[in-house]
């Protein structure tokens, strides 16, 4: 496993936005690994959760129809 930076991993999340669906999901894939790792200070692991959130929140809002029910 690679030795993730928690801060470049941060700051990937802003972009998941911007760049194509493989690399988004490998960002996503390593916040989840930063999220993961115990290791990693909780502010950091804590700062990552927030943004992965809002990130998987915003992707809601534009993939679900409001006709689609659950």
């Amino acid at each position: 496993m690679t030795h993730l930076s928690p801060a470049q991993v941060y700051e990937d999340l802003q972009l998941l936005e911007r760049v194509d669906g493989v690399r988004s999901a490998s960002y996503r894939q390593a916040a989840l690994e930063i999220l993961a790792d115990l290791t990693v200070s909780l502010d950091w692991r804590q700062a990552i959760a927030d943004r992965l959130n809002q990130a998987n929140h915003l992707l809601s809002w534009r993939t679900v129809d409001t006709e689609d029910s659950y």
